[in-house]
């Protein structure tokens, strides 16, 4: 579906162009067109890639779906795929974005994904003197706003880190639930890690010493876009190892509590086995035993029985058994 496709030249929007109309606006000077599409047919692609000159892998990249990220040079132009992560319930939902940059033409391609960059071409057409730059501009600012939507989807798996670390040590805390919730938040960190992780190399390229002359001039833009990426992957890394050092801490805890259950469980046989003991003796039978015929013997055997029984208690509590 084609969102939108305008035409620039020197900064400024020329008008908004009917895709059969683009080759007109390519042959003039400082001119460039910007086409967006979202889930767009095969035969939308194929059609494009014959009016811009695009790379066949390129497209064939943009149409397969979950590809990785990365950042291509196909002679003058670039190729960027990115990944859109959006929250959908209690798990995420990834997009992708493809941009394809030449000398005259920028095409995004949006698949999978439910918000769009309307306001990535709004802030670039009030923004003359960057949008002079031409399609390495409109690039850095599409990949810039990819990066950006990372940000507040890091600091809610934060927030939820912090929920599931404060049910791990509150006194009527479900162990396994937290287990699970573990698990479930590190599985949605890893999308998040394969988002961002593979982006690194290919933004460092574009503001590095062998600069695409599609990015010369504006590579400090690409520089601030790569600084974002290595806190967000510095940030992604620290989540890692605490949920690691949290399902730790928590079959830890798991295992005390076990460790306590088993000491109690130990405290009350041993409440029981003197009195067993002592039962099980004078349950014998035999002919001859002591204090067999005396008439305190029963009620004091009773008291002996519950004296140690007392005793033990004592001390079991204080050792902190029971």
């Amino acid at each position: 579906m084609l969102i939108s496709c305008a035409a620039y030249q020197d900064g400024k929007k020329l008008e908004d162009i009917e895709i059969a109309r683009i080759s007109e606006y390519l042959q003039r000077p400082n001119c460039f067109v910007w086409v967006a599409l979202h889930d767009p047919p095969a035969a939308d692609l194929i059609e494009l890639q014959k009016t811009f000159g695009l790379h066949a892998l390129a497209v064939e990249d943009a149409q397969a779906g979950r590809q990785r990220p990365k950042i291509e040079e196909y002679g003058d132009s670039l190729f960027a795929l990115l990944q859109i992560v959006e929250p959908h319930e209690d798990e995420f939902q990834v997009g992708e974005l493809a941009i394809f940059a030449g000398r005259n033409y920028v095409l995004s391609v949006r698949n999978l994904a439910q918000k769009g960059f309307q306001e990535v071409r709004a802030r670039s057409e009030r923004e003359p003197d960057l949008l002079r730059q031409g399609p390495g501009y409109i690039l850095y600012a599409l990949m810039d706003a990819v990066v950006d939507r990372y940000f507040p989807i890091l600091e809610l798996l934060e927030d939820e880190l912090d929920a599931v670390e404060r049910r791990i040590f509150a006194p009527q805390g479900v162990p396994r639930e937290s287990i699970e919730a573990l698990y479930a938040l590190k599985q949605r960190l890893m999308v998040m890690k394969h988002a961002v992780a593979p982006l690194l190399e290919g933004v460092s390229n574009l503001s590095g010493a062998r600069v695409p002359m599609l990015c010369s001039g504006i590579t400090v833009y690409f520089r601030d876009v790569y600084d974002h990426l290595l806190r967000l992957n510095q940030t992604a890394d620290s989540i890692r190892d605490t949920v690691a050092t949290a399902i730790s801490v928590n079959l830890s805890m798991i295992t005390l509590q076990e460790n306590e259950t088993m000491k109690r469980l130990a405290a009350y046989a041993a409440l029981l086995a003197v009195p067993t003991m002592i039962a099980g003796i004078y349950g014998m039978n035999f002919a001859h035993m002591p204090e067999l015929q005396w008439a305190y013997g029963y009620p004091l055997s009773l008291l002996f029985m519950a004296g140690i029984d007392v005793y033990l208690y004592f001390r079991f509590k204080q050792a902190r058994w029971l």
